[in-house]
């Protein structure tokens, strides 16, 4: 597959994750969805539910993993890309770890919280017993705006 190819792919399925933020925009949770992809099929998708659930760990892509697993009746999601809007997060990134994921595409950087890249990279630490590819800046731009229109609507 070409470069140009894998892009455009990495975007389709980011446009995908970028309609789960805005599901969860649309319910008041910060705007962050993402989606799980194997053999060009979505096997898992969530956004932020934290305040719904009152969790504070259903993050998106915790809860796009758990679908995922349940899908493929499995507990690790090897040969999958977890499509995201925003990097993951220390607790996040844990677990794409665990779920033993191939790849890792997301959008915005995350500069409070970011640790596949911004803050740490857990994702890619030689210490830990699984590493993955990563991708960033994909739709950025869209992620990103997303989320300063959340955040500007909150502070008014």
């Amino acid at each position: 597959m070409s470069l140009a190819t894998l892009l455009e792919t990495d975007r389709r399925w980011m446009r995908l994750a970028l309609k789960e933020a805005e599901r969860a925009f649309d319910a008041g949770e910060v705007p962050v969805g993402a989606v799980v992809v194997k053999d060009g099929l979505v096997v898992g998708r969530g956004h932020n539910q934290v305040e719904r659930l009152l969790d504070p760990t259903a993050h998106a892509e915790m809860i796009a993993i758990t679908a995922a697993c349940q899908t493929l009746d499995t507990k690790f999601l090897s040969d999958c890309t977890l499509y995201v809007t925003l990097e993951p997060c220390p607790m996040c990134a844990g677990a794409l770890v665990w779920a033993r994921l191939s790849r890792l595409v997301f959008g915005a950087f995350d500069e409070k919280a970011g640790a596949t890249s911004t803050l740490y990279n857990l994702v890619q630490d030689p210490r830990l017993n699984h590493q993955m590819e990563v991708i960033s800046g994909v739709e950025a731009d869209h992620a990103a705006a997303l989320l300063r229109s959340f955040f500007r609507a909150k502070r008014t």
